[in-house]
C-alpha cells in the first residue's frame, strides 16, 4: 500500500480554504466557515479513501496575514557572505524565535507545506491582485514544493480571473484550476486532480482512482435520488381517501397535508443523500388543487386483479343476471355475486377490495391526488437534485425550491407507472399501509426512476 498524497491548502486569510476542503470532502462539518477573517487558527486534516485505502490527505492551514513583513525578515536572515536558497531560508526562519511569536501563523503554514507533497494556493478571484499576494507566493515557493493556484469564487459576477491569470503567469505559475467551492462545476474535481497529476507524475495513478471513484459515486447518488423521487410519486399517485359527500372538505385537507408531509420527507432524504443539512433547502408551499374524484376502484388494473382472484364467480353471477348490475367502464358486474363474494370471506378479494367495494356500493367517493400535483412534485424534486449537484458543501445560503420550467413534465401524458399506481392504494404509505414491498410496486418504481 503506497503512502497517500499530502496536500497543504494554503493562502491568505478568508479566501475560502476551509470552504474548498468542505466541498472536496463533502463534509459540511469540516472546520469553521465564516465571513470573519482568520477563522482557522491551526492545521486540520482530512483524508480521502477508495475501497479503504487512503489516497489523499488534505491539510487546512491558517491564513497568511503579514507576508510583506515576513519577506523582509527573510532578507535579513542571511549572514555576511551567505547566499541561502529558499528551503534553507525557510528552515532558518522556523528555527528562530520569530516563528513562535510574531509570525506564528505563517510558520504553521510553512511547516505543513514542507511536510506535504504539494500545495493548493487558494485565491479569492474577486480580490484585486495586490503586492501582499505576490509576496505570499514568493514565500511559499521558497519551500520548494509544487504549487497549484486554485481560483475560488469565480461564479461571482465581479471576479477578476483574467487579472489573476496574468499575474500568476508572470510569476511562472501557468498551471492553475478554476474551482468555486460554493458552486463547483460538475467536472471541477476532475480538473483539479488532473492538474495535480501534471505536477506530481508519480501520483497520477492514485489521483485517477479518485477521479474514477467520484464519478461512480456521483452516478450512484443520482440513481438513488431518482428512486427516491419515484417512490414519492408512486406514493402520492396511489394515495386516496374514501369519503362520504358531507365530509369532502375534511378529506381534501387531510390528503393535502399528507402529500405535503410526504414531499418534505423526500426533500430531507435527498439532502442527507447529498451530504447537506436539513436547513439547506426550503420548499415553498405546495399549491394543491382539490384533488380528483375518480372511480379508480374500477380501474382496468383493479378489475384485472379481481378477475384473477375471483375467477369465474363474478362473471358467472353477471351471466345469471343476479341482482342489480353495476356498470363501470363497459364491464357489468353482478351485484349479488359481488356482495356474496365479499360477505363470504372465502375469496382473497374480500381482504384486498371488500371494504372499498362495499363503500362504493354505498355511494361513497374516492379522492386522489390531482395529475397536476404529481407533475409539480416531479418538477420540484428534479429541480432540487439539479441544485444539490451544483452546490458546494461550503454554501451557506438556503436553496429555494420552486416550480421549474421543464416542459417534459408539464406537457403530455403521465408516465405509465403513475397511471398504473392509481389502481393500487396498497402501494401508498399515505393510506396507512406499512408493508409496501410488493414486487410489482418495486417494478413500477424502477420503471419510473428510469423515466426520471
Amino acid at each position: 500500500m503506497t503512502k497517500p498524497l499530502k496536500l497543504a491548502v494554503v493562502g491568505h486569510t478568508n479566501v475560502g480554504k476551509t470552504s474548498l476542503l468542505r466541498t472536496l470532502t463533502r463534509d459540511i462539518g469540516f472546520g469553521e466557515v465564516s465571513h470573519r477573517p482568520s477563522t482557522t487558527r491551526h492545521v486540520e486534516g482530512a483524508r480521502l479513501s477508495v475501497d479503504g485505502e487512503a489516497l489523499l490527505e488534505l491539510y487546512d492551514t491558517p491564513g497568511m496575514e503579514d507576508a510583506i513583513a515576513l519577506l523582509e525578515f527573510f532578507e535579513r536572515l542571511e549572514r555576511p557572505g551567505e547566499r541561502l536558497d529558499g528551503p534553507a531560508q525557510v528552515a532558518r526562519f522556523l528555527e528562530g524565535t520569530e516563528a513562535r511569536q510574531r509570525f506564528e501563523q505563517e510558520a504553521k503554514v510553512l511547516r505543513q507545506l514542507l511536510a506535504s507533497d504539494a500545495g493548493l494556493y487558494v485565491i479569492d478571484a474577486r480580490e484585486p491582485v495586490l503586492a501582499k499576494y505576490r509576496d505570499e507566493l514568493e514565500i511559499l515557493a521558497s519551500c520548494g514544493r509544487p504549487l497549484l493556484p486554485v481560483l475560488n469564487f469565480v461564479s461571482a459576477s465581479a471576479h477578476r480571473e483574467h487579472e489573476w491569470r496574468q499575474a500568476l503567469a508572470r510569476l511562472g505559475l501557468h498551471a492553475l484550476v478554476r474551482f468555486d467551492s460554493v458552486a463547483p462545476p460538475e467536472d471541477g474535481e476532475e480538473r483539479l486532480y488532473q492538474s495535480l497529476a501534471l505536477l506530481l507524475e508519480h501520483s497520477r495513478p492514485a489521483l485517477q482512482r479518485l477521479i474514477d471513484d467520484q464519478a461512480q459515486q456521483r452516478l450512484l447518488c443520482r440513481q438513488a435520488a431518482r428512486r427516491l423521487i419515484a417512490e414519492l410519486l408512486i406514493d402520492c399517485a396511489a394515495g386516496r381517501r374514501s369519503v362520504a359527500r358531507d365530509i369532502a372538505l375534511t378529506a381534501v385537507e387531510d390528503l393535502r397535508q399528507a402529500v405535503r408531509q410526504r414531499e418534505q420527507s423526500c426533500v430531507q432524504t435527498l439532502l442527507k443523500l447529498y451530504g447537506f443539512r436539513r436547513e439547506d433547502a426550503s420548499t415553498s408551499d405546495l399549491p394543491l388543487s382539490d384533488g380528483r374524484w375518480g372511480d379508480d376502484l374500477f380501474h382496468p388494473q383493479t378489475l384485472k386483479q379481481l378477475g384473477v382472484k375471483v375467477g369465474s364467480g363474478i362473471a358467472a353471477g353477471a351471466a345469471a343476471g343476479a341482482g342489480v348490475d353495476l356498470l363501470v367502464g363497459g364491464v357489468t358486474l353482478g351485484l349479488a355475486a359481488l356482495a356474496g363474494a365479499i360477505a363470504g370471506g372465502a375469496l382473497q378479494t374480500a381482504r384486498g377490495y371488500g371494504g372499498r367495494l362495499l363503500a362504493k356500493l354505498k355511494g361513497e367517493r374516492e379522492l386522489s391526488v390531482d395529475d397536476n400535483v404529481l407533475r409539480l412534485l416531479a418538477l420540484r424534486q428534479r429541480l432540487l437534485i439539479a441544485a444539490l449537484e451544483r452546490r458546494g458543501h461550503a454554501a451557506m445560503d438556503s436553496i429555494q425550491v420552486d416550480a421549474a420550467q421543464d416542459k417534459s413534465w408539464r406537457e403530455g401524458k403521465l408516465p405509465a407507472a403513475l397511471v398504473r399506481a392509481r389502481a393500487y392504494p396498497q402501494w401508498s404509505s399515505l393510506n396507512g399501509h406499512k408493508r409496501l414491498g410488493q414486487v410489482e410496486r418495486e417494478e413500477q418504481i424502477e420503471a419510473l426512476a428510469q423515466v426520471l
